[in-house]
């Protein structure tokens, strides 16, 4: 019996109660919550249903959740429900009922803890957007990891989910970035607000060599030849950083196609007729304030050209006019401003500004030796996503990322990141599920094969009760984490699982020794520890970090 299906069964038993006593069923929630005890000697799980509703039909709380355990007590999947406190109610599972949790694990495989919170929601999961003037640097490494298990997230959610890329071509940086370029091509220091590393001279030594003339063309001409190739290679880059991250997108949208198609322009102009933009000083404002920002925003400058909001703002109703129903930005710590302006931009278009969710990440350092690392390699001036990961590989450097809520800033300490021990967390979650593979494969060599038919009622020692119940709040974690865009809630689920897993493991033993025969209990722990198998491959993936069977 899973939590979801004791939720059903609690319910429909509070249903039955109510009716015969002639009480309003009003009073209960769609979903009844069901958790499990901090201390395992209350029981399984638990249910503070009597406590939320009791009082709402006139009832006492301990008396409505004695009338509830006696009539869930009745079902064969129930071994015990009590009253605990105030109005909790405990229950205990049967061991057969608690076992198929087990068997439901092996039927679905790859599927299982998937669900359908999100089916018919169209979203778009913007992330990283990186400026184009350098590497992906470490902020923009969280999000490729955070975002792209996100992404993954709300699609095990039933969601239609884009990734999309917002590249930065156009405004001030682009041409710092191409005068920079310039400069390293001539031999000179970059200039003062420009952008310096060795990866700029690399560019610069790529542009001549496509276009060996470019030095001696007229400055226009020399500027877009730098900007045009430029911009070309350092995307390319970054397209193949994020690929080797294991990070690729659906959508990679230009900000320059916004002014080139008239986008930009075409906004603006259905501002300004509808009165949400109007004019003061020379320029056009956006009524933001109107619209729950904190001030009004200015779209069009005194000088004609259009500020960087103006972009966004195109950029928002080209996405509504792809049919997304909601769009989530993923943005930098120093972005708290773009959640009130965003919304009010939404609402200015005419559409509800729940369209518009705005995630904003916190700083990431790296630690070594118990000292910062402040410097790279290659760009320089910050680290970036080549530096993590050639210091502790795609699968750490993802994990590490995605274990963290966004909203705390992180301190990843590489020296931890490279040890093969319990105490880095990946290595932890992978090294349960290498064992697993590895229990598996002894076990065909012996010539036993799992079997899903095992009696799994057989599995009632403390530690298999556990790992049972453990694997069982997988798909809930999953809502939950979709729910809330909260990633980080699969990567601590799976450490505690792996924890489940290894505790077990030190005081169950799954296989037969020597000439012992294979007994019924020994097909039920290989059950047991292949549904524990499946739940970590599956949960690992969703984070986009690999599975090895070997170690």
């Amino acid at each position: 019996m899973t939590p979801a299906v004791l939720a059903d069964l609690v319910r429909s038993s509070a249903v039955q109660v109510l009716t015969a006593r002639g009480l309003d069923q009003a009073v209960l929630p769609d979903t009844v919550t069901i958790e499990r005890p901090r201390n395992p000697e209350h029981g399984d799980y638990a249910t503070n249903l009597a406590l939320q509703v009791a009082k709402k039909v006139g009832l006492q709380p301990r008396e409505f959740a004695q009338a509830l355990a006696d009539q869930v007590a009745q079902d064969e999947g129930v071994a015990s429900a009590e009253v605990a406190g105030p109005g909790f109610l405990n229950f205990r599972l049967a061991a057969g009922a608690q076992g198929e949790q087990v068997r439901q694990v092996l039927a679905a495989g790859e599927r299982y803890g998937l669900g359908d919170a999100l089916a018919g929601r169209k979203i778009n999961l913007e992330f990283v957007s990186a400026n184009p003037t350098g590497p992906v640097h470490l902020g923009g490494t969280r999000w490729a990891a955070v975002g792209d298990a996100l992404g993954r997230i709300l699609a095990a959610q039933g969601a239609e989910v884009t990734r999309e890329y917002y590249f930065n071509d156009a405004g001030a940086q682009i041409d710092r970035f191409v005068n920079s370029l310039i400069a390293a091509a001539k031999g000179e220091p970059a200039p003062e607000d420009g952008y310096a590393g060795g990866y700029i001279t690399d560019i610069a030594a790529e542009v001549l060599r496509q276009e060996p003339s470019a030095l001696s063309q007229e400055e226009a001409e020399r500027h877009e030849t730098f900007r045009r190739i430029g911009i070309e290679l350092m995307f390319a880059e970054i397209k193949q950083s994020l690929h080797e991250f294991g990070t690729d997108f659906d959508v990679y949208f230009q900000e320059d196609s916004l002014h080139q198609s008239g986008a930009v322009a075409s906004a603006v102009e259905g501002l300004k007729q509808s009165g949400n933009l109007y004019e003061a000083d020379g320029a056009w404002w956006l009524r933001s304030k109107e619209f729950g920002d904190d001030k009004d925003r200015v779209v069009i400058k005194s000088d004609g050209a259009p500020a960087y909001i103006a972009g966004d703002i195109a950029y928002l109703q080209d996405k509504i006019g792809r049919g997304f129903d909601l769009c989530i930005y993923m943005l930098g710590a120093d972005h708290h401003g773009y959640i009130a302006r965003l919304k009010a931009a939404a609402a200015a278009l005419g559409h509800d500004p729940a369209v518009v969710e705005v995630l904003i990440g916190q700083l990431v350092n790296l630690v070594k030796d118990g000292k910062p690392v402040r410097m790279s390699k290659r760009a320089g001036t910050v680290i970036t996503m080549e530096d993590l990961v050639e210091a502790v590989g795609v699968d750490a450097a993802r994990y590490e990322l995605a274990r963290y809520s966004v909203d705390s800033g992180i301190d990843i300490d590489l020296d931890l990141l490279r040890k093969h021990s319990n105490e880095n967390p990946v290595y932890y979650v992978q090294y349960a599920h290498a064992r697993l593979s590895s229990l598996q494969r002894n076990a065909a060599d012996l010539g036993l094969k799992l079997d899903a038919e095992a009696d799994l009622s057989l599995l009632t020692h403390e530690r298999e009760g556990d790992l049972i119940r453990t694997i069982g709040e997988f798909g809930k974690v999953l809502r939950r984490a979709a729910e809330l865009r909260e990633p980080h809630r699969v990567a601590r689920y799976l450490e505690s699982l792996a924890s489940a897993y290894h505790k077990f493991y030190d005081v169950a033993r799954v296989l037969p020794q020597g000439d012992e025969e294979a007994t019924p209990l020994t097909f039920a722990r290989l059950a047991l520890c292949e549904a524990a198998r499946q739940v970590l491959a599956n949960g690992l993936s969703l984070l986009g970090v690999s599975a090895p069977e070997r170690m």
